[in-house]
């Protein structure tokens, strides 16, 4: 793709001095009051479908207060507004719309955006001192997964939270199989098989700038926006794999692919992949984004010599055979009610400084391994996790056209 014609630092404008002294008093705040009784000021950095549902949802756990609204489209911004009570001065929009907002006197962002606006925007936020809530996957590319590595060291420094929202670990039934299976359930874990299913995303024709491709999901069909499908739907089962393994992919091997009618972004249809690691386990990972009558499908199938075990998205979570059985639970409205408790865990940990980070880790890991994937598939052969990180490569995108 074309370099933009100023880079994604430029896209911020950087992290002003004005914007940290803008902090210092939410933080004296929140020195001294009660962490029962305070409530955290948060601002929104995407406002469309997700972002617009899940600012709800901060609400509605009444400990925080919705200070200001971001979005690349005015009219998105206002209408999250008007509808989630926004003063007009704080509703922000263009390409500088995140920095404005980080500027306002927020205490936490709560990033909604496409992948490859993350990186810098969570690093802005870091700098300037605040908490972040942001969504997956953390990058589309490895520069961008090494920024975020950086901002959630950064973040324990200064002792603020980040918090990367994946709704699978959060469940009971699903947190219970793993137990079971890191206490030996399966015997030795031998083989692991996770999926990726969706009905796929829209991918209309493109126009003379991305303008098109930031709303309604359509950036998931641009792989430098969205990570591609691996990293943006499947990305959740490839996380519980490396949960259940315990590390991340040495390498990979595979291929992928476009069958989707009238393509006009560069992300893959099918994709399938096998991962090794040092521990030897096997990983085979198979992902399609077509409509057809599969259904959607996030699950990770574990296979030892004692028993087998299921994690999931929807459906039921269990451990069969073997000393510790577990006869599995539903996994309810994961989607809801996962972004929920890690809505509470964010508030808990700011207010009882519990500054670990520790979903940042795993969500670097997790987004490198669908990279790795994603690269060793598109090129229809196999890669190292030491090649792709010496490889160190870029994703760019076309920013001419936008607005500022």
């Amino acid at each position: 793709m074309n370099m933009p014609p100023f880079s994604r630092r430029q896209f911020l404008g950087g992290v002003t001095a004005s914007s940290v002294l803008g902090t210092l008093g939410s933080h004296a705040q929140e020195a001294t009051t009660p962490a029962s009784t305070r409530k955290i000021k948060i601002g929104l950095v995407g406002c469309g479908g997700r972002g617009s549902w899940i600012a709800k949802l901060f609400q509605k756990h009444g400990g925080y207060e919705l200070h200001a609204v971001a979005d690349y489209f005015q009219e998105i911004a206002d209408r999250a507004g008007d509808t989630l009570g926004v003063d007009k001065a704080r509703r922000f929009s263009g390409l500088s719309g995140c920095k404005k907002l980080i500027e306002s006197g927020v205490e936490a962002v709560v990033l909604e955006v496409p992948p490859y606006f993350l990186p810098e925007q969570a690093t802005a936020a870091v700098a300037a001192g605040l908490h972040v809530y942001m969504a997956k996957p953390v990058a589309v590319d490895v520069p961008g997964c090494l920024a975020i590595e950086a901002a959630g060291k950064q973040a324990t420094q200064k002792q603020r939270v980040f918090l990367v929202d994946y709704q699978m670990p959060t469940d009971p039934a699903n947190i219970e199989v793993v137990r079971r299976i890191h206490e030996g359930g399966l015997g030795k874990l031998a083989h692991v098989q996770s999926y990726g299913m969706s009905g796929g995303f829209p991918d209309p024709p493109k126009t003379a700038n991305i303008e098109s491709r930031l709303q309604h999901l359509v950036w998931v069909n641009d792989i430098a926006l969205g990570c591609d499908n691996i990293g943006n739907y499947d990305i959740h089962a490839i996380d519980v794999a490396l949960w259940v393994i315990g590390e991340r992919p040495v390498s990979a091997a595979g291929s992928s692919g476009i069958v989707r009618k009238d393509p006009h972004g560069d992300g893959r249809d099918v994709i399938s992949v096998v991962y090794q690691y040092a521990n030897g386990v096997i990983h085979n990972h198979f992902g399609q984004a077509l409509n057809n009558t599969s259904g959607g499908n996030l699950s990770v199938a574990c296979y030892g010599p004692a028993a087998q075990a299921l994690v999931n998205y929807w459906g039921k979570a269990f451990l069969r055979g073997g000393p510790q059985q577990f006869n599995g639970d539903k996994v309810e409205n994961l989607y809801g009610l996962g972004a929920t408790r890690n809505i509470a865990s964010f508030h808990q940990q700011i207010t009882g400084g519990n500054f670990a980070n520790d979903t940042v880790r795993r969500s670097v890991d997790g987004c490198l391994a669908c990279i790795l994937g994603r690269e060793a598939a598109e090129r229809h052969g196999s890669m190292t996790m030491e090649a792709l990180l010496k490889e160190n490569k870029r994703l760019n995108v076309n920013l001419e056209g936008l607005k500022a």
